[in-house]
């Protein structure tokens, strides 16, 4: 059995008339920097029938989203298997891009650091381009660090072992706590 598909105005009639509960599977760090108001944050990896069955009130149907779509129409069968029997399920159109399009309210915290993969992403890019623009300039040496910005990201794909996250995960913007 799949998720139904809401729209985001059709999810906000429900959420303003209290018969629905809008759950966000994205990690804590994407949560906190913007969300829906009404959201409650329960990360795709920590998701189970019964931490869904301490956020959601009985009788109520569930929402899911993340921040397109796409990661919740990819575990929609997960997330259908964590609901409880009798309980309507949807994922909400869009995500979270969905509902800003359609003109609804988020909630934005621009003193929150950038999502980590997103980090990453900037780090390895500036790497890759300073080294590449350092090994035409100055040196051919330098290509070694592109190379080995490929290799980081390769291993970090097969085995799931970021060395340059966990790096940044230290770094003080991200040391600060995500108390929403």
């Amino acid at each position: 059995m799949s998720l139904k598909t809401l729209s985001p105005q059709a999810a906000k009639a429900l959420l303003d008339q209290g018969k629905a509960t809008l759950v966000d599977i994205r990690p804590v760090d994407e949560y906190a920097r913007e969300r829906i108001a009404q959201a409650r944050n329960l990360p795709i990896d920590r998701l189970d029938a019964d931490s869904l069955a301490q956020q959601v009130p009985q009788g109520t149907s569930i929402i899911f989203h993340c921040r397109s779509g796409q990661r919740t129409r990819l575990n929609a069968q997960a997330l259908n298997a964590s609901t409880c029997a009798g309980t309507d399920a949807y994922v909400l159109e869009g995500g979270l891009d969905g509902w800003k399009q359609a003109g609804l309210p988020v909630q934005r915290d621009a003193s929150r650091p950038l999502e980590l993969q997103r980090q990453v992403q900037l780090a390895a890019g500036t790497l890759v381009v300073a080294g590449t623009a350092l090994g035409t300039v100055v040196s051919p040496w330098f290509y070694l660090l592109p190379g080995f910005v490929g290799c980081g990201l390769v291993f970090a794909g097969a085995t799931g072992f970021c060395g340059l996250a966990r790096l940044l995960m230290k770094m003080p913007w991200n040391r600060r706590a995500l108390a929403i």
